[in-house]
C-alpha cells in the first residue's frame, strides 16, 4: 500500500475499555500512548482516560509522535433526540477539529443492545421503522454539513447490537443519506455480523469509495460460536476474546488491503481490537498487529 496515503493508528480500547471500566483499570493514559508509539503506530482514537485539555493532550501526544485521528461519537436520531445529539456532536466535533482530526466516527445508538446483558444474536436487536430511518438520514445529513464547514467528514460505524449492523442495514443507511455522509468500515463487526470473509469483503467492495476511516479488527470463530451457543451479550463476547488484532484470528486481511489500495484509499487504518488486557497484553498484541500489517500491507 502507498505509505504516503495511509496512516496507521490503534485504539486505546485494547488497554482500557470505556464500556467496561474494570478491564484495564490499572493501565494509565500515558502507558497506553507510550506503548502505541513503541509498537510503531502514529495515530490514536480517543479514550475515556485521555485528557480533554487540548494543550495538555497535544503535548503528551506530540512528544510520542502520536496524533488523534477520530473519536467515538454516539447519535440518537432514530429515537428523535435531535437536539441532544446535535449538542454533543458539536462539542465532540470542535474537540476533534482542534486536535487535527479529519473524520468523526459516529454510531447510531438508538435502541442499541451492545452494552446490555442481552444476547447479541437474538431477537431484541432494534429494527428501524421507515420513520426512524428518515429521522436518521435527516440527522446525519445535517451533521455532515456542520462537519464540512470545518473541513471534516462524518462517517457511521456499523456496529454489533445497533440498528445499523447487517449488510442490508448498511445498504439502507448508504441509500438514505446524502453522498457527503460516509462509512467507517470495520472488518471485525462486518465479519461478526455476516459470518464470513466473503460477506465482509462484499461490503467493503461496494462502499470503498465512500469509506473514509477503517477499523482493522480480527475475529476468533470459536468465540463467536460460543457467543451464539450460550446466547451471550456483546460485552460477554469481548471479555471471552471474540476480537483480536489482525493476524491473530480468522480474517485474511490481504484482500482488504488490496481493495483499499486499488480504490486509492487515503486515510487512517486503525487497529481496534478490544480484549481483556489482563489476558491479552495490550503492548504485545499491538506489536503482533503491527508486524502483520507491515508484512501484508507493506507499510
Amino acid at each position: 500500500m502507498d505509505k504516503t496515503k495511509i496512516k496507521l493508528g490503534i485504539a486505546p480500547i485494547g488497554w482500557t475499555n470505556d464500556d467496561m471500566p474494570e478491564l484495564g483499570k490499572e493501565n494509565t493514559f500515558e502507558q497506553c500512548v507510550s506503548e502505541m508509539a513503541l509498537a510503531g503506530f502514529t495515530g490514536s482514537e480517543v479514550g475515556g482516560k485521555y485528557p480533554r485539555d487540548i494543550a495538555v493532550l497535544k503535548h503528551k501526544l506530540a512528544v510520542r509522535g502520536i496524533q488523534i485521528c477520530n473519536a467515538w461519537t454516539s447519535t440518537f436520531f432514530g429515537d428523535g433526540k435531535k437536539d441532544q445529539t446535535l449538542k454533543a456532536f458539536i462539542e465532540q466535533m470542535d474537540f476533534l477539529h482542534q486536535m487535527g482530526a479529519k473524520v468523526i466516527g459516529c454510531s447510531e445508538q438508538s435502541g442499541s443492545i451492545q452494552g446490555l446483558n442481552k444476547p447479541i444474536f437474538g431477537h431484541e436487536k432494534r429494527i428501524f421503522s421507515d420513520k426512524e430511518w428518515n429521522l436518521l438520514a435527516q440527522g446525519y445529513n445535517e451533521i455532515a454539513g456542520l462537519a464540512a464547514e470545518k473541513g471534516m467528514k462524518v462517517c457511521l460505524h456499523h456496529h454489533m447490537g445497533t440498528a445499523i449492523q447487517t449488510a442490508a442495514e448498511i445498504d439502507r443507511y448508504m441509500a438514505e443519506v446524502n453522498d457527503d455522509v460516509y462509512l467507517l468500515f470495520d472488518t471485525g463487526h462486518a465479519y461478526y455480523s455476516e459470518g464470513s470473509q466473503q460477506a465482509m469483503l462484499d461490503i467493503l467492495r461496494k462502499y470503498v469509495d465512500r469509506t473514509v476511516h477503517v477499523h482493522l479488527k480480527d475475529v476468533r470463530d470459536e468465540r463467536v460460536a460460543e457467543v451464539k451457543q450460550k446466547k451471550l451479550s456483546f460485552l460477554d463476547g469481548v471479555k471471552k476474546g471474540t476480537f483480536t488484532v489482525p493476524g491473530d484470528g480468522v480474517i485474511d486481511f490481504k484482500p482488504v488491503f488490496d481493495i483499499l489500495n486499488q480504490a486509492h484509499y487515503h486515510g487512517w487504518m486503525v487497529v481496534e481490537a478490544e480484549q481483556d488486557p489482563a489476558i491479552a497484553n495490550p503492548f504485545e498484541y499491538a506489536l503482533k498487529g503491527r508486524h502483520y500489517i507491515k508484512q501484508y500491507a507493506g507499510i
